[in-house]
């Protein structure tokens, strides 16, 4: 597997192909916690919610919210406490960044939550993570605890009247749970339903108090921001979106892995054939879902010879979005139909039920599928399925009732030959397959 940054010089990936990397003793031999260090020797917290701004740091779990604004909404005058959260939830298929990072560098996700606690406010913080994730609870609770011992987490850090303390938490394994409010449900020890919005997390979130929810990938580039100043942070990417992306690879390539690339990287195929290793087994490309599987499928005449840029603008321009980095490569072997149905019965299993679009909705769609595998297919269920979507797509509680009909949408649009072949009647199939022997 490869791990590395490409075009960049790496952020987030710098320390991870060290040994020991976890430790905290690794961790501040390279850089770690100078940047709590600057910010508490003369920051104030209007500081360093300025720096994230001027980097325009964009959220990373999916949703691409600019990060320094996001923090500005919760209210300075709040008499309630204010929490930090950390969405390590991870549940979407194609995407397995944010556990690498974990895994080997967890003390850059403490820095960033210390960080990002000073400048709200706040003295609580939680790691959220989903049931799968549980030996990562072990890795993260040993480095809290390195840096307590350190004096780095609880009282008075660093000698300073800044006081934070970080918890883990861990769910039962619940897709929903990535969800903000469903997380913050979860993590008061209720059912994992989302909730209403507004209001919003930053008025009324954990505990009915004031709380900001950020992806691992998002917190765990705050260190380098403050250390490098906001504006420089930004010029690595595009006025946009600022700063440096991590991409999980996966699929038919010969180099998958854990890349970390500038926003902007100027051409989605070079990523591809070049710096990925091309296609395995030299095999023809089909299809990307390039943010995990909630978003836009492309096929690869959107992608080849079109220099399609890999930032937040670039690929809404191409027909997807970043989404959570996830990055499926398909080839020519790929049944495009199968793909889209194992999706499918993933969002059907996964939904909480709690509104009747998702609800009903993925288990029709589910049931559709499953007719025409089984041979019992009619042209007119192409339609049938699109008209599902229509019935669930912004009409569900949350948004994995989009996520459940943007992949299917998609794919029929984009490769309609592929759900044509399952769509004949029998009589039909069976007699093109006398003929292809």
């Amino acid at each position: 597997m490869f791990i590395g940054a490409i075009g960049c010089e790496p952020l987030q990936l710098k320390r991870v192909g060290l040994e020991n990397s976890r430790t905290l003793d690794v961790y501040r031999q390279h850089g770690g916690y100078e940047a709590l260090k600057k910010v508490l020797d003369g920051m104030s917290p209007e500081d360093v919610i300025g720096e994230v701004k001027k980097s325009a740091l964009r959220g990373r779990g999916g949703a691409g919210f600019p990060t320094g604004m996001k923090w500005s909404f919760v209210p300075k005058d709040s008499p309630k406490p204010k929490y930090v959260v950390c969405n390590a939830d991870e549940s979407e298929p194609g995407t397995f960044k944010d556990r690498f990072l974990m895994e080997r560098d967890p003390h850059m996700l403490i820095e960033g939550m210390l960080i990002a606690a000073y400048a709200l406010g706040s003295r609580t913080t939680y790691i959220y993570t989903r049931g799968e994730y549980r030996y990562l609870i072990n890795i993260l609770d040993a480095a809290i605890q390195e840096a307590r011992e350190a004096g780095l987490v609880g009282d008075r850090i660093m000698g300073t009247e800044f006081s934070c303390e970080v918890f883990t938490h861990t769910g039962a394994g619940a897709y929903i749970c990535g969800e903000e409010t469903a997380l913050l449900n979860s993590l008061e020890g209720l059912r994992g339903h989302p909730r209403m919005k507004p209001p919003f997390p930053a008025i009324a979130g954990l505990y009915g108090c004031p709380t900001v929810v950020n992806n691992v990938e998002t917190l765990t580039a705050v260190p380098d921001i403050i250390k490098m100043g906001g504006e420089a942070y930004q010029k690595l990417g595009t006025q946009k979106s600022g700063g440096t992306k991590v991409w999980s690879v996966s699929g038919h390539v010969n180099r998958p892995g854990v890349y970390e690339l500038p926003m902007g990287y100027e051409d989605m195929e070079k990523f591809i054939m070049e710096d990925c290793g091309g296609m395995l087994g030299g095999k023809q490309l089909k299809a990307v879902i390039p943010g995990g599987s909630s978003v836009y499928i492309m096929p690869a005449t959107d992608i080849v010879g079109k220099k399609v840029k890999m930032d937040y603008e670039g690929l809404v321009v191409a027909g997807s979005m970043v989404g959570s980095g996830g990055f499926i490569v398909m080839d020519e072997t790929v049944d495009v139909f199968e793909s889209t149905k194992n999706l499918t019965e993933f969002y059907k299993h996964e939904s909480c039920g709690w509104c009747t679009p998702c609800r009903e909705g993925t288990d029709w769609l589910v049931k559709v599928f499953k007719r025409i595998a089984k041979g019992e297919g009619r042209p007119e269920d192409a339609q049938l399925l699109l008209d599902l979507c229509d019935n669930i797509e912004g009409k569900s509680f949350c948004p994995l009732g989009d996520a459940a009909a943007w992949p299917i949408q998609s794919a029929i649009k984009k490769f309609p030959e592929d759900f044509r072949r399952h769509l004949m009647p029998m009589a039909t199939r069976t007699a093109e397959a006398v003929a292809a022997d």
